[in-house]
């Protein structure tokens, strides 16, 4: 579902007019692409400050009127004050919503305590953190979930074996990265070298006396 966005057109653009709305407590925006002129807008300020407590605005679709004018955006950017932290400047990405986007969206590995490997000794290489997707808005996920409950100690997470929602495919150079990997040896392998350590430490038997 599309978030909803009221907007006022800026007639006057520029640094002069930016802090104008900012000293009116809104945000100066912008929205640009499809091949469209840049339009300048007025974001109420208390209204957008709201929104951003919700997670990955990126992904999100944007429903953005202004004079009764509806277009559908993307959340591109969003700029603070150096010292402040408040949202000085929002600028939004006009889209197609019949069309495919790419979109980055972060990973997560959940299970960690119940994954074989762990709970065998491994360790855990939560290497890649972001994935690039592929999809229409309405189908591209907050977050790519890793359940790492059957991965076991040399197991190796690739692009190629998260799982996706239909219709969302993975960007380019994507399906070989490594995301997680749980390394260490197996409690076999680390007894049978350490046996085989002994072995040859162990010194020599001295010879019996006559």
């Amino acid at each position: 579902m599309a978030i909803k966005l009221n907007a006022e057109i800026r007639k006057v653009a520029g640094k002069g007019a930016a802090r104008a709305v900012r000293k009116n407590k809104n945000i100066p925006a912008v929205i640009y692409g499809e091949k469209k002129e840049a339009v300048s807008i007025e974001l109420d300020g208390h209204a957008f400050e709201m929104l951003l407590g919700q997670p990955s605005l990126r992904t999100k679709l944007f429903e953005i009127t202004t004079n009764g004018n509806k277009e559908d955006a993307m959340l591109m950017d969003i700029q603070y004050h150096p010292v402040s932290d408040k949202v000085v400047h929002v600028d939004f990405k006009r889209i197609n919503v019949k069309e495919p986007v790419h979109v980055v969206v972060p990973v997560e590995v959940i299970n960690i305590d119940s994954s074989k490997g762990i709970k065998l000794g491994g360790v855990l290489n939560f290497a890649v953190r972001k994935v690039a997707l592929v999809g229409l808005v309405q189908d591209i996920p907050e977050k790519i979930t890793i359940d790492l409950s059957d991965v076991t100690i040399g197991d190796t997470i690739h692009g190629t074996d998260l799982v996706l929602p239909n219709g969302v495919s993975l960007g380019l150079h994507q399906a070989e990265l490594a995301f997680a990997t749980i390394g260490g040896k197996m409690p076999e392998e680390a007894d049978n070298k350490q046996a085989a350590a002994a072995t040859t430490a162990a010194p020599a038997a001295a010879p019996a006396k006559k």
